[in-house]
C-alpha cells in the first residue's frame, strides 16, 4: 500500500477534435496532483482533414516525448445526431490512440457521462460546470482558466483518470462520509447524498 501512496503518475488527456483539440497533462503522486501543462491545439486552420489529422497526431508525440506520460486517458463513445460529425471526431481519437500506441503509453478510455459523473457527480453536467469544479479542486486562478472549453474537457479527463487509481482517502476521524462533508462544509443544495461525498473525497486529496 505504501508503494502505492508514494507512485508517481503522469497523466495525459485528451479531448479528440478535427478543429480543437484539448489536451492536459497531469502529475500525481499518491494522493497530490500537479497540473504541468493543459490547453488546445488549434488546427482549424489548416486546409483539409488530413493536414489536421497529422498534425494533432505529431503533436501528441512530441508531448508524450516532452513528459513521458504513464498512460493516455481519453474520451469515447462520442454521440452526435449528425453522422459526418460522428466519423471525423473517432478519426481524432483514432489518430490521439495511434499516437499513444507509437510511443507504448497504455490507453484508458471513458464516457463522457462517466467524465461528468466522476468530476461532478453528475453525468448530464455541462461543460461549464465541469470546469468550475476543476477550477475549485485544482485551484486554477481566474486568468489561467483557458477560454476554450476543451481545454478543461481534456483536465476533467486525466483527472478522471486519477479518480480511477482507487487511491485511499481518509475521512478525517468522521465517522462517515456525509459527516465528513459537511464537517469541511461541502453540502448544499445541489451537492448531495453520493454528490456530497463524491466532493468530500476529491476535496480530502487536494488537502493532502
Amino acid at each position: 500500500m505504501q508503494d502505492k501512496l508514494r507512485s508517481e503518475h503522469i497523466i495525459l488527456g485528451v479531448d479528440p477534435g478535427t478543429l480543437f483539440m484539448g489536451y492536459a497533462v497531469l502529475r500525481t503522486i499518491g494522493q497530490q496532483v500537479e497540473i504541468l501543462e493543459f490547453g488546445v491545439l488549434d488546427v482549424h486552420k489548416l486546409d483539409g482533414q488530413y493536414p489536421r489529422l497529422q498534425k494533432e497526431f505529431f503533436f501528441l508525440q512530441q508531448l508524450i516525448d516532452k513528459y513521458h506520460p504513464s498512460c493516455l486517458s481519453i474520451e469515447t463513445q462520442f454521440v452526435d445526431k449528425n453522422p459526418q460529425t460522428m466519423i471525423k471526431i473517432v478519426h481524432a481519437q483514432g489518430v490521439a490512440i495511434a499516437a499513444a500506441l507509437s510511443k507504448d503509453v497504455p490507453i484508458y478510455e471513458y464516457s463522457p457521462m462517466k467524465i461528468k459523473m466522476a468530476i461532478t457527480g453528475n453525468g448530464h453536467s455541462s461543460k461549464e460546470q465541469v470546469a468550475g469544479m476543476l477550477q475549485r479542486f485544482l485551484h486554477i486562478p481566474d486568468d489561467q482558466m483557458p477560454k476554450k472549453l476543451d481545454a478543461t474537457d481534456a483536465l476533467a479527463i486525466a483527472y478522471c483518470h486519477f479518480l480511477q487509481l482507487g487511491l485511499p482517502v481518509s475521512t478525517g476521524g468522521a465517522k462517515d462520509w456525509k459527516t465528513f462533508a459537511q464537517r469541511k462544509g461541502l453540502t448544499d443544495k445541489t451537492l448531495t447524498g453520493p454528490n456530497a461525498q463524491l466532493l468530500a473525497a476529491i476535496q480530502a486529496v487536494k488537502k493532502k
